[in-house]
């Protein structure tokens, strides 16, 4: 095994494969159609579309007191509208595609994160065209209730020691979770500014920027740079900095 095939990547579907800030504020904004619902333009409803759950999206701008049976009915029409846009999607996100070639000519296996149903994500990547890029999938069907165990479980699919995989990310709740389970995390700068995506090991506006030295580097300054349990454990087995093309469990 060449070095870089001894790396895994695990990329978050979320604002980082497709851009799905967009497709929640189509649904939210086709689901206020139907019920006749105005909801405002403002950077609070943006940022309650995006990140808040769909339960309190609801509660605040489609529910009354009077109407509370109605959520189930409006949790499942905005889900099949969501799904709707994601089946549609034909583009990923700026450059992805340049680099998941980059990777895939270096040999490197990618596993795509996401809560989506597998049939759903399934389809939406062999219409964009990503399919052959990604030896592993963790969706809905893998039953991980965090962050943390999607990106376990995608490390464990792509045969690679956590401590070997780089998680791509938006969000910086992503980021702490990649680096809870001693994994690197590269952040996509956009819906959350640099500023708040600090903790990452690299940051870049989009994956233009990125390059397969650029994941060479990150694990070359790894021992003095990451993470205080990663140094514990090298200054205590400091003979295991040779096994750096191990990649079984």
């Amino acid at each position: 095994m060449k070095p870089d095939e001894a790396y895994g990547l695990i990329f978050s579907w979320d604002n980082v494969v497709a851009d799905t800030r967009a497709l929640k504020r189509k649904a939210w904004k086709e689901l206020a159609l139907e019920e006749g619902k105005d909801i405002p333009e403002d950077d609070d409803m943006q940022r309650l579309a995006l990140y808040a759950g769909v339960d309190d999206v609801l509660h605040k701008h489609f529910l009354s007191d009077e109407t509370q049976n109605e959520m189930e009915r409006l949790k499942l029409r905005f889900s099949q509208l969501y799904y709707d846009n994601v089946l549609k999607l034909e583009r990923p996100m700026e450059g992805l595609r340049d680099w998941l070639e980059a990777v895939h000519t270096a040999r490197i296996p990618c596993a795509v994160v996401s809560s989506l149903d597998r049939k759903i994500m399934v389809e939406a990547l062999d219409r964009m065209g990503l399919n052959k890029y990604f030896q592993a999938v963790v969706t809905e069907e893998d039953g991980m209730e965090s962050i943390a165990h999607r990106f376990l479980s995608a490390a464990v699919k792509l045969d690679r020691k956590p401590s070997k995989c780089v998680v791509f990310e938006d969000d910086p709740r992503g980021v702490t979770a990649a680096h809870n389970c001693t994994m690197m995390a590269v952040a996509l700068i956009g819906a959350h500014p640099a500023y708040d995506l600090g903790q990452a090991d690299l940051a870049v506006a989009n994956f233009g920027e990125l390059s397969v030295i650029n994941l060479r580097r990150l694990f070359a300054n790894k021992g003095s740079t990451f993470m205080d349990l990663q140094k514990q454990i090298i200054e205590k087995a400091p003979q295991k900095r040779k096994l750096t093309v191990d990649t079984i469990f």
